[in-house]
């Protein structure tokens, strides 16, 4: 299963911080969406970024019936819960925590929060959505209290449909959270300039 080894960049934890837990995409690496920090506005905040064993949060698409992807999936969302208890025994709040993540690492992001809704800082979400052959519902619970949420993502992207993007809008809509939707034509599966001017001015406040 997934080990703890997370990579800390950025200010260090303290009780007035603010912190961004960043999850990398299938492949990548810590080190990987570390870097991507530089392109949002998250100077002051302090960045923590879980590595995946063997480079892959789960095995299989994100759209395969959850039991297919455990029991990698629920290790995967166990290590970020455990990352977050962590932050909080600091004496970081809630609502200064945040979360960005791109393809896998975006799905993982959104399954987390959906799964524990309160009201965070934010979450950036590049080209991701909910986990599973479809949305399970009884799974999402709490109030997100207007926690601002952008997602973006390529029409068509070759791993995330955009009706699945469309439907976890949704979902997340009707549990408070303030979420912005972004389809781009023809993007690819990347990460463009306006997502991060979006995110920077949603999420991040710049």
């Amino acid at each position: 299963m997934h080990q703890k080894n997370i990579v800390a960049a950025g200010k260090p934890v303290t009780a007035t911080s603010k912190v961004l837990v960043m999850l990398h995409g299938r492949g990548g690496s810590a080190e990987d969406i570390l870097g991507f920090a530089t392109h949002l506005h998250v100077k002051e905040f302090s960045l923590l970024a879980p590595e995946a064993t063997n480079n892959t949060w789960y095995p299989y698409s994100f759209l395969v019936p959850p039991s297919q992807n455990e029991p990698w999936l629920s290790s995967a969302l166990k290590l970020i819960e455990e990352l977050v208890d962590d932050v909080l025994a600091k004496g970081v709040p809630l609502e200064n925590i945040y979360f960005c993540g791109f393809s896998q690492g975006a799905c993982l992001a959104l399954e987390f929060v959906a799964r524990n809704a309160k009201r965070y800082g934010g979450v950036a979400a590049f080209t991701g959505g909910l986990i599973g052959d479809k949305i399970y519902s009884e799974n999402y619970k709490g109030d997100f209290e207007g926690t601002p949420i952008f997602i973006g993502t390529s029409n068509p992207d070759p791993h995330v449909p955009v009706a699945r993007v469309n439907a976890t809008t949704i979902t997340l809509r009707n549990m408070n959270a303030a979420v912005t939707e972004k389809v781009y034509n023809n993007m690819g599966h990347t990460i463009n300039e306006d997502e991060i001017e979006r995110s920077n001015k949603l999420v991040f406040k710049a």
